[in-house]
Order: C-alpha cells, then structure tokens, then sequence
C-alpha cells in the first residue's frame, strides 16, 4: 500500500481562494455575534467533536501564497473560521509550527518561512494570537498542532537562518529521505521541542495541543535514518533499537502531556496518528488489516500504548480510506480504535479524507459524493466514537463533489458543542 496519508494530498481547490481574500471584518463580526447564540438555543443536542485540520505547511491551505500583507493574510484566516461556522463545525486545528519554526513571536525558534517567504521575517501581527481570538469570538475551539521533529523540507542547513536552533546544533538533526529532521533519541532535543511547544501553551488560550502523525519519519526505500551512534550513546538498557525509538517518543508524549496539565490543566492534549496501528497478521491485537505502514513497527510510535495509559485526551486516527478498501478498510478499521478507546476515558474522534473525494487517481468510491457522509452513518454505531475531523479545510471550503455539503446536510442539522 505504501505511504498513504497526508503527505500524498492532492490539492483539488484551486483557485478556492480567491474569493476567501476579500472576506473582511464585517463578516466576521456578523459570525462572532450569531455562532454562540446558535450554540446556546442547541443545547439539548448531544456534543460531539467537528473538526477541520488548517495547514500551512508549504503553504497547503493558508496562508494561499508566502509574502501576502498582513492583512491579506487576516482576512483569509478570518474566511476560513468563517467557513468553518457555516459548516456547522466547532473546532479548527491549525498548524503553528510546521517545520521547527513557529507562527507566533516564540523565543525559542523562527518565525516561518511560510508566511512572508523568508524564515525568521517578522510578518507583522500574530497569526496565532489572532486565530484563537477570533476562533473562540465564533464559538470554535482552536487546537494548537505542532509537529514535534521535521526541521525543513530539505536537506541544506545552510538554507535556514543562521540563529535557527539546528544550525547552532547541527549534532542535532538527522538528514533523511530528502528531508532534515531533529533527532528524537537526544534528551536535549526531546526538551527544546518540548519548550518551544509549551511557549504557546503558557502565553496563549488555546484549547488543546495537537500532534500529527509523525515521529519518526516514515519510511523511505533503501535509505537508513542514521541515529546508531546516537543509540550508542543513550541507548543504555535496549538490545533492540526499535524499542529504544518506541522508548524515545514515548517519553516525548507521556512528557508533554504532564507538563501541559502542569501548566493549565483544562488544555487538552490530543493525537492524530496514521490510521493502522499494527496488522492482525504482524500482531494479534491488531487491526484486520494489511496496510504497508504500521505506526507502531514504523514510525516508532506505539499509538494504542498511548490511549490505554490515558497519557492524551483525545485520538484522531486518520482512517483515511474508503468502505471496502481491501487492505485499510474504514469499516475495519473505526470498531478497532472504538474498542482501544472503550473505557479509556479518552475521546476518539476519525480523521476523514475529504482532500481525497473527486480525486482521478483516487478508488471509485472517492467518485461518490456521499462516501464521506457514509462514514459518519456507519460510524454512529460505535458510541465510543465522538466525533470527525477532516482533512482539510481548503476542501470544506471548496466542497469538492459536494460532498461536504452533504455531511451538512446529513449530519449536522444544527451546531453541537464539542465534549466537554
């Protein structure tokens, strides 16, 4: 199957943004004044988690280009909050530290690249202090989701200014798969990400951190992530590597979940890992599955392990794939995380592929506008399941096949709360 989840998006929305430029504040006032008031007259309706992820990442979803004005910039954001109350949604996931860099003034690392197209370049306000002011003036939840270890999208440490951490570090970082990474073995570096994710945490009022799914990197063929003398070093009780790394990024998880709670105990702390723990043929406790990926034997991370010690809040497994999908079924897949969920006291919420709908290369089942809408029908027969995020926000706003409208329409009659 090979690597199948968001790094193979295909964007399907062009031009999508051109008409979320010129939404201004009158908008968003008008949809700050009406989203609580709709929140409050559905009370009666059972809560349940309605997300979309927002990633800037290459400029994925927003901003629409590097180097736009401020303002520009603004408005877009307050387009897509805008959207996401007219989807009935009620939370937003947006990515503030893409790649080792930060979309708020953090003492810690640079300001992205992706906002003015030169990394360390003050753009001029603060995106994140914005999304979170406007988020919650819309009665939205804004999650905080950073990638804890990918330093760029390439391999040239000479591209990255010159105060950046990994070039006053170098022993820090790993190149691999065309990528640069910082090392998860290093205890130093599993404390600076550590630090410079709290910054956000600490200074503003965000309502969760999100992790997406990578830790170690995944895999690339015929190319070995060279941390052996790093294992050497701190491996120290481990025979086997593969444990040491499973070790590393579950200090990384079971860390930052206690310091969060230290630092405000009601900011959640959730996960949003690749869809397939581990094969039932790799291992019994598995998923009926055959998926080429598995986080556990992979990515090194051990996901299940995660929600069964209660170390995050919520899960949100991208099960990205249609009913049927002979080796990643999603009607395989979603009762497997209800049952690791059950009892845990963690919510569980499924990742959907809206990028993956009207897509030529994708299966038939991507052709169907109601595929997606499919999913949330089968999914209510699991109680344990609390909700759906979907990837991404500019396909809820370009609604490709119309199959977001259709999750409208079939799914949210009204705006519910998200768990408490």
């Amino acid at each position: 199957m090979g690597r199948i989840g968001r790094r193979g998006f295909v964007i399907t929305a062009a031009g999508a943004l051109a008409g979320l430029a010129t939404t201004g504040d009158a908008a968003a006032r008008t949809a700050a004044d009406a989203a609580p008031r709709a929140l409050g007259s559905g009370r009666a309706a059972k809560r349940e988690f309605r997300g979309m992820w927002l990633a800037t990442v290459g400029n994925r979803d927003w901003p629409s280009q590097p180097g736009h004005t401020a303002a520009r910039q603004r408005s877009e954001l307050l387009a897509y909050l805008d959207t996401a109350v007219e989807r009935r949604l009620n939370a937003v996931v947006f990515q503030v530290r893409p790649t080792a860099d930060a979309l708020w003034p953090s003492p810690y690392e640079p300001w992205s690249q992706y906002l003015t197209g030169v990394q360390g370049q003050d753009p001029g306000w603060d995106p994140l202090r914005t999304a979170v002011r406007e988020a919650h003036r819309r009665a939205l939840e804004l999650h905080a989701w950073f990638n804890p270890y990918r330093v760029a999208n390439h391999t040239d440490p000479s591209r990255l200014i010159e105060t950046h951490p990994a070039r006053r570090h170098p022993e820090w970082t790993v190149a691999y798969g065309g990528k640069l990474y910082y090392n998860p073995g290093i205890p130093e570096v599993r404390r600076f990400v550590q630090d410079a994710m709290m910054d956000a945490v600490v200074r503003y009022d965000i309502d969760a951190v999100h992790f997406d799914d990578y830790f170690y990197p995944y895999p690339v063929a015929d190319q070995v992530f060279d941390d052996d003398a790093t294992f050497a070093r701190y491996g120290d009780g481990f025979t086997d590597k593969a444990a040491w790394r499973r070790d590393n990024i579950n200090r990384l998880v079971r860390e930052m979940s206690a310091r969060i709670k230290a630092a405000k105990k009601h900011v959640r702390f959730g996960i949003s890992p690749f869809g397939v723990w581990r094969n039932a043929t790799t291992d019994p406790l598995g998923s009926r599955t055959a998926a080429g990926v598995q986080t556990y034997d992979d990515l090194h991370a051990d996901t299940r392990h995660w929600v069964k010690e209660g170390w995050i809040d919520y899960v949100v497994p991208q099960v990205y794939w249609n009913m049927g999908f002979p080796a990643a079924d999603y009607s395989a897949l979603v009762p497997w995380w209800a049952d690791v969920a059950s009892g845990t006291g963690v919510d569980l919420y499924i990742g959907e592929a809206l990028y993956k709908v009207g897509v030529p290369s994708q299966p038939e089942a991507w052709q169907d506008p109601a595929e997606l809408s499919r999913h949330l029908t089968y999914a209510k027969k699991y109680a344990t399941v609390r909700g759906h995020c979907f990837f991404s926000a500019m396909e809820v706003v370009a609604d490709p096949l119309g199959a977001m409208t259709r999750v409208v329409a079939d799914h949210y009659p009204t705006r519910v709360r998200p768990p408490a």
